[in-house]
C-alpha cells in the first residue's frame, strides 16, 4: 500500500488553499495530508490545514529554521514548502534531509540572485533577458533625477523597493498637485513626486527604490516547474489584460522564462512575470516560489501543486505539456471557512496534536468565513 505524502506550508497566502485543494485531489490518488501553520489565526489555510498551529512571532532567521526542523521531524513532513524565511530554510537543505523531508524550493544560490532585484536584472541580462531601464535610488535626489530622465524619455516613472514581493510599495510617480480629487473614489498606486521628495529627506534612513517606467500590458506570469537537474518540466503563461485572463504558450514569454529557470536552478516551482515596453517583452520579476495564482492552470488541465510534490519526493512526472488552454476568465471573491475559534485546532482524524494546541472537531458548523480569489469563467 502506498503510503500518504505530509505536506507542509508554512505562513503562505490565503490563495494557497486552492493549492492544497489540489493535493488533495491529486492525479495519482495518493492520500495526502497537509499540515499549515500562520501568524495569523484566521488565517483560511489555517481552516483548510488537517493539522495546523500558530507559529511563534519574532523568530530570528536561524531560530526560525530551528523551529521548522522541530515541526518536519515532530510531524513527520515529507514535503516543506516554504515561503517565510525561504532564503534561511533552503540554506539548510542538508538537515532537513536528515529528518527525512525534502524542501520544494531552489538552491540558496538561486534564491540569493532573486533576492535582489538590481542583482536579479543585471544577472539575466547577462544570459541576454531583456530587461526595462532602472535606477537604483537611496535618496530624494537621486529619484528626481530618475523621474526626470524618464519623463525626458516620454516615459511615467514608477518605484518599488529593491527587495520584496507580491507589489508591496509599489507607487507610480504623478506631478499632478494633491487636490481633493485624490481623495475621491478608491485609493490608487499614484503618489505625488513632491510629497515623496519631502517624506525621503524627512526619513531618518535611506531607502533602497528601483525606479524604472511604468510597463504596459499585458502582464504574463510564467509558471514553471523545475527539476532538481535544471531542466523545466513545464511552463505556461497566465496572461492578465484589466480585468481579463487567460494562457499562453507563445515562446516570446516561454522562451525566456525557460532560459531564467534553467540557467540560475530555479528548482521545483517558480513564477517569472513580463510586461511590455514598447513593443518588446522585459522581465519585471522573478518569485522563487509558487504563485498564488497557480492553482489557475487547473484551467488548462493541469496540476502542478502535485507534479512539484512528486519531483521533490524523486518521483518524475516528466515532460507535461497542457492538454488544452483554458478559456479566457476573471478573478472574483468567495468565502471560504475559518477556524470556529481563534486559535487553530485539528483534525481528529490526523496525526495527534501537540498538547498546547486545542483539539476539537471541524464538522461543527463555520462560525466565520473570509473571502478568497475563486475562478470565473
Amino acid at each position: 500500500m502506498v503510503s500518504r505524502v505530509r505536506v507542509w506550508l508554512n505562513r503562505t497566502y490565503a490563495e494557497n488553499v486552492f493549492f492544497m485543494d489540489q493535493l488533495r485531489r491529486n492525479p495519482s490518488d495518493r492520500a495526502v495530508e497537509i499540515h499549515a501553520t500562520h501568524g495569523d489565526p484566521d488565517s483560511p489555510v489555517l481552516a483548510a490545514a488537517d493539522t495546523a498551529e500558530l507559529e511563534p512571532e519574532n523568530l530570528s532567521p536561524a531560530g526560525y529554521v530551528e523551529y521548522a526542523l522541530d515541526q518536519c521531524a515532530r510531524r513527520g513532513i515529507d514535503v516543506f514548502v516554504p515561503r517565510l524565511h525561504q532564503s534561511a530554510i533552503v540554506a539548510h537543505r542538508a538537515e532537513f534531509e536528515a529528518v527525512g523531508t525534502a524542501v520544494l524550493a531552489p538552491p540558496p544560490e538561486a534564491v540569493a540572485v532573486f533576492q535582489d532585484k538590481v542583482i536579479a536584472y543585471e544577472a539575466v541580462q547577462a544570459i541576454g533577458v531583456p530587461v526595462p531601464p532602472w535606477w537604483r535610488v537611496r535618496s530624494g535626489d537621486e529619484l528626481v533625477a530618475a523621474v526626470e530622465e524618464l519623463e525626458a524619455g516620454g516615459y511615467k516613472a514608477c518605484f518599488k523597493p529593491a527587495s520584496g514581493a507580491g507589489g508591496v510599495g509599489f507607487r507610480v510617480i504623478t506631478r499632478t498637485p494633491f487636490s481633493l480629487m485624490h481623495l475621491g473614489g478608491f485609493p490608487s498606486p499614484y503618489v505625488q513626486l513632491d510629497l515623496v521628495v519631502e517624506a525621503l529627506r524627512r526619513a531618518e534612513e535611506p531607502v533602497d527604490w528601483l525606479v524604472m517606467p511604468r510597463l504596459e500590458q499585458p502582464e504574463v506570469s510564467v509558471d514553471c516547474l523545475t527539476g532538481p537537474d535544471s531542466r523545466v518540466r513545464l511552463a505556461v503563461g497566465r496572461t492578465k489584460n484589466g480585468r481579463r485572463r487567460g494562457f499562453t504558450l507563445n515562446e516570446q514569454w516561454l522562451d525566456p522564462a525557460r532560459r531564467i529557470a534553467e540557467g540560475f536552478g530555479l528548482h521545483y516551482l517558480s513564477n517569472i512575470q513580463f510586461r511590455m515596453f514598447g513593443e518588446q517583452p522585459v522581465l519585471m520579476d522573478v518569485n522563487t516560489r509558487p504563485a498564488g495564482g497557480l492553482h489557475q492552470l487547473s484551467l488548462c488541465g493541469v496540476n502542478a501543486p502535485w507534479a512539484a510534490v512528486q519531483l521533490a519526493l524523486g518521483e518524475d512526472p516528466g515532460e507535461m505539456v497542457p492538454p488544452f488552454l483554458g478559456q479566457d476568465y476573471t478573478v472574483v471573491s468567495g468565502p471560504r471557512p475559518l477556524r470556529p475559534v481563534s486559535l487553530p485546532q485539528q483534525r481528529p482524524e490526523a496525526t495527534e496534536p501537540l498538547p498546547t494546541v486545542p483539539v476539537d472537531s471541524v464538522e461543527a458548523p463555520a462560525q466565520a468565513t473570509t473571502t478568497v480569489e475563486a475562478l470565473r469563467l
